[in-house]
């Protein structure tokens, strides 16, 4: 059996990629493969991460508002702060895991260019199963915490 080779990427995706990245014409990090020189450079690199997937992603805007949505009701019905802690947990894993999905999706991407490859196929389908798994526990969790209160509040 032949050793497996690295697929050569696709040079016009790479080129492309920065501007994609960037959400316009031309990349404000051109020394983004460098090691950040300071602490508010690895701040600046992460708001930055945050900010691509917020524009770029449709999910990490849902779970955005979904969850701020969630942790308000919790709020308004008086939720002990252990609880709120949890919803607020919950939260921040689907984004994490989304915005590793987005990661992932796009090393992918770099590595094998336009082509298709079963590896890619698997690698992609599983980050995305991972923030699936998370937003239906964290869903779950969001029931077991918000629906006593509410039906408490509502007299059922």
């Amino acid at each position: 059996m032949p050793p497996l080779s690295r697929p050569e990427p696709n040079s016009d995706l790479i080129t492309a990629l920065p501007a994609v990245a960037a959400g316009r014409g031309r990349s404000t990090r051109l020394g983004a493969w460098a090691v950040a020189g300071d602490l508010p450079a690895s701040f600046r690199y992460a708001a930055q991460g945050l900010a691509y997937g917020f524009r770029s992603q449709r999910n990490f805007r849902i779970h955005v508002f979904t969850g701020l949505a969630v942790f308000l009701m919790g709020l308004a019905l008086g939720l002990p702060p252990a609880q709120l802690a949890v919803l607020v947990l919950t939260v921040a894993a689907v984004l994490v895991l989304e915005l590793i999905n987005t990661a992932t999706e796009a090393v992918v991407d770099l590595a094998i260019g336009r082509k298709f490859h079963p590896l890619a196929r698997i690698a992609k389908d599983c980050a995305a199963a991972a923030v699936l798994v998370a937003a239906a526990a964290s869903v779950l969790i969001a029931l077991l915490l918000l629906v006593p209160p509410l039906l408490e509040r509502l007299g059922l």
